[in-house]
């Protein structure tokens, strides 16, 4: 099969008849040539398949927020050679806790301008193709999915960029809902975009952050290798803290909810529970876990609303407790208003999750081409234990097995 992709609106991105004429598409992709000025970080030394262990792999981290992406691969050893975000709040808490100012907009730097790299890194925007973000823009009038003349293209900028380096790896995140979006024709373009016009062996999964931080957080990951290699997606626990781990004991008064939007959260969701929808706040205590975090928290704080006991008023969480809520260190700087942390923390990955990810996408591009583990065969009734090649472990053989001599 046969794929292209354009990144202004008027292409493939624009009109659904392109889902149903993919096969007939042609592979080439247009890109800039023209050099232009971009602020570049530091590059070092890296390696792949082991040949030099003592230099670091390289990553670029687009989309780049706050940096949850760099937090995790910096923690298995890799060194970021450049970042990309447009937000300039963002801009300003990534440079506060990196010392490097992202470049702005990706569309403003020539592809050959972006330095090389073994992995590419990017959870690129996901409100156009959110549940939220659907229902949102749908009840406005407005375009969503790859219709979205903002942000529904800029998975062809990471198409493009990954055609031009071909970095070995790459690592990308989005909303569940983008394996569902548009009836799977989204999700179809992009792993057909990834695997067979781009060449890349691609693994996803949808990894819920339940089991390390106390929220529930779905999210899609899409890993990808442009030489065949092994690779699994880490387990997680499915039981994790609850949010007495994350609470700050003495919390400013501010926090507390206004009786007015406490007394309209009431009658909103009493209102919309008489129609039967599911609409309403989440008031929750530090034994329980939370609703998923949105950038939409600084509105109003329904989602998550911390009970303060009999007879008070509920309050939100901190910034700081958002911090923690997303798996961010505390020695994380939030340089900007309440508002704009609330907003980045939303948009942000969980980043142990992405931590444990990266880990192994590490030991994936450090083991030979070609591994495969072995499986185990084992017998219950001889503890008799024979490996063989395989993509499962642990399996037990339940029929006694022949001794040979």
């Amino acid at each position: 099969m046969q794929l292209f992709w354009r990144k202004d609106v008027t292409g493939l991105a624009h009109s659904r008849r392109d889902f149903k004429s993919i096969t007939h598409l042609n592979t080439k992709i247009a890109h800039k040539k023209k050099k232009t000025s971009c602020i570049k970080e530091e590059q070092g030394a890296y390696s792949v398949n082991g040949s030099t262990p003592h230099h670091p792999l390289r990553f670029i981290d687009l989309f780049c927020g706050i940096g949850g992406f760099r937090y995790a691969f910096e923690s298995v050893g890799a060194k970021c050679v450049f970042s990309s975000d447009w937000d300039k709040y963002s801009q300003i808490t990534y440079e506060a806790n990196f010392g490097h100012k992202p470049v702005g907009d990706i569309h403003s730097v020539a592809v050959a301008d972006i330095p090389e790299h073994d992995i590419l890194c990017g959870g690129f925007p996901c409100q156009p193709f959110s549940l939220a973000g659907v229902s949102k823009k749908n009840s406005l009038g407005r375009k969503h999915g790859f219709d979205d003349e903002k942000q529904g293209n800029l998975f062809f900028s990471i198409a493009d960029i990954l055609d031009y380096h071909k970095p070995e790896a790459f690592v990308l995140e989005n909303v569940k809902n983008l394996k569902s979006h548009d009836g799977g024709r989204t999700f179809k373009v992009i792993h057909e975009t990834l695997t067979e016009a781009l060449g890349y062996q691609v693994y996803y999964k949808v990894i819920d952050a339940i089991g390390l931080v106390p929220q529930h957080r779905e999210r899609i990951f899409l890993v990808g290798f442009k030489t065949p290699r092994y690779f699994e997606f880490p387990k997680f626990p499915a039981k994790g803290p609850k949010l007495a781990s994350i609470l700050d004991k003495e919390v400013d008064p501010k926090y507390t909810l206004t009786p007015k939007l406490w007394e309209y959260l009431q009658n909103y969701a009493k209102k919309h529970a008489a129609a039967g929808n599911g609409f309403g706040f989440g008031k929750v205590d530090g034994t329980m876990t939370a609703r998923t975090l949105s950038a939409r928290y600084h509105k109003d704080g329904s989602e998550i609303l911390i009970d303060q006991g009999s007879g008070r008023i509920p309050r939100r969480l901190t910034p700081r407790e958002c911090a923690r809520l997303m798996g961010y260190p505390e020695s994380h700087k939030i340089p900007v208003s309440d508002t704009q942390a609330y907003r980045q923390f939303g948009n942000s990955v969980v980043m142990p999750v992405v931590a444990k990810i990266a880990q192994e996408v590490v030991a994936a591009l450090s083991r030979p081409v070609g591994f495969t583990p072995e499986l185990h065969l084992t017998s219950a009734e001889s503890k008799i234990s024979i490996a063989l090649p395989a993509h499962s472990k642990n399996v037990v053989y339940k029929q006694k097995l022949k001794r040979t001599n």
